[in-house]
Parts: structure tokens; sequence; C-alpha cells
């Protein structure tokens, strides 16, 4: 009987690890993957308090060591399903059952993908899903977003600040994103449109060179030279398993204090409802929904 499981060890659920071996709770994480969290995959992240410029991979690999250090075990297994039956929380994994007092789900979401030729294997070569997180990298480069949501809008602005040209590639002649950035973006004179237009392959040597792409009026094919691809067609939370309350996109909902619709099952990190997902504001979520578990079970 454990007092707490984590599902996943992204940064929120190790950071939520750390805070749960500090407050003394048995505390065990488990994850599916050999690698933890997506943020293992960013190229550099300059964005993380404390650390000027740092790879993906090496911030994880410190919080990791810190998690430990405090007493921190993790196991790589996968959570098949998740039973609650009054206060214990019972864990069917590929490898065994487990039970516990508390339960934190941060299992993250991945990408909405353009599942293209050369997306997969330009990731991280100037394909990105973070123009946060990747921007500087184009510096005074040309660079394309491909989206018509708030977050394609919203990032195709962030870059343009940053890259040279930005061109935002939509299958439609309308955006989807809130009609005050879509006048931001729209009087950007950097900002460049490419209406009904898809991507039907991305293409370059090492690195993205550029896009062959369709416009869906006339079935013309153009290629477009750019440094960069941005990729916002949404996100897929990893939450299947679960019988929680989530939202119609799969996002679990929760209280401030990270509390799901199940007592003692918490939620942290990009799985969850929440206006930003970002290292930092995971981390956030972690340590809250750590908290949150230790005085669940100081009150049950």
């Amino acid at each position: 009987m454990y007092d707490l499981v984590i599902i996943g060890a992204g940064v929120a659920g190790l950071t939520a690890g750390l805070y749960g071996s500090r407050y003394g709770l048995d505390t065990l994480v488990l994850e599916k993957n050999q690698i933890n969290g997506q943020l293992s995959f960013v190229d550099t992240i300059e964005n993380f308090p404390g650390f000027g410029a740092i790879e993906g991979i090496e911030l994880m690999n410190k919080i990791e060591k810190h998690a430990l250090e405090n007493g921190l075990s993790i196991e790589r297994d996968n959570v098949k399903n998740l039973v609650v039956d009054a206060n214990i929380k019972i864990l069917h994994t590929e490898k065994r059952k487990i039970e516990s007092r508390t339960v934190i789900v941060a299992t993250g979401a991945n990408p909405s993908l353009l599942n293209v030729p050369g997306e997969k294997e330009f990731t991280g070569k100037g394909v990105s899903y973070c123009a946060t997180c990747d921007g500087p990298l184009f510096r005074n480069k040309d660079v394309a977003v491909v989206g018509g949501g708030n977050s394609a809008i919203a990032e195709a602005l962030v870059l343009s600040s940053i890259a040279n040209k930005v061109y935002v590639i939509h299958r439609r002649d309308t955006l989807k994103a809130e009609m005050a950035l879509q006048k931001r973006a729209l009087k950007t004179d950097n900002i460049i449109f490419l209406w009904n237009s898809e991507i039907k392959k991305v293409f370059g040597e090492k690195l993205v060179e550029g896009l062959h792409l369709k416009n869906l009026t006339n079935n013309e094919l153009f290629d477009l030279s750019v440094n960069g691809l941005f990729v916002y067609v949404g996100v897929r939370p990893n939450t299947e398993q679960f019988d929680i309350n989530k939202d119609e996109n799969g996002f679990i909902v929760t209280e401030t204090n990270m509390q799901t619709s199940v007592p003692g099952v918490f939620a942290a990190g990009d799985c969850r409802l929440t206006p930003l997902r970002q290292a930092i504001t995971a981390s956030s979520d972690g340590s809250i929904a750590a908290y949150s578990a230790n005085n669940y079970i100081k009150e049950i």
C-alpha cells in the first residue's frame, strides 16, 4: 500500500514525486516510456527559470536526479486502468496490481500530428510544436505556422518579433482564433497568410529547408522555402484509461487544488484543463497536487 502513486514521469509527475517524498509519503512514479516526458524531445529550452538555455533531456535528467535523491521510486510500467474502492485506489498495470491511498495523474498530452512525409524525420530539426520554446532558434529566419486556432495565431505573433517572415498556413479562408488575435496578426507586416492551403511534405537535407504545399482552391502544388515549421493543429491528452470528469477534448477537469471528480485522485500538467501548457506550469501543478494529496491523506 503506497501513500501516493503518480502516473507519468514528466515535469509534473517528477515534481509531484519530489514534493510527495519530501512530505514523507511513500511515493511511487510509474512511467510507461523509457524516456521521461515530452520535454525530453525539446532541443533547447530558454524559458525555464534558473537556466539560460538547456537541452530538454538535460533538464529532465536534473529534475529526475533531484527527485531520486529525495527518496522517490520510479518504475517503468504502463497503467491500464484505475479503480477506486472507497479510500483505496487500485491501479492495474501491465506487470502487477498496485494499491495506493492517493493518485496523481500526470500523463501529459501529445501534439496532434500532421502525419505528412518528413514531419517525424525533421522533428527537432526545424519541425517544432512549441514556438515559446524554440522560437529564438529561428531569429531572422523564415518560418511557417500551420493552424488557425488561438494557439497557432498567438504563437505566430510571438514568432513575428523573432523571425524574418512568418507564414501562417490554414486549410480554410477564415480563422477560428479569437477576433482580438486575428486583428493583431492581420495587422502585423511580417505575418503572411496562405489561405486554403495544406502541407503535403516537409523537405530538406539535415534541417528543414521547405514545404511542399497544395492550394485547395485550384489544386495547384507549390513549394515554400522556410527554415522552420511550427505545428498547431491541437493536442491529444493521454487520459483515455481514466474514468474521471473530462472536457469534450479529453482534458481532465480539476479544482484549483488539482482535485479531480474522484476524491483522492488528482491531476497535474498537460493532461488537465489549463490555459497554459509549459514546463514551469506543469511543475507548479505537480507541487500543488502533491500538497493536496498529503492533506487528503491526513483527513482520511
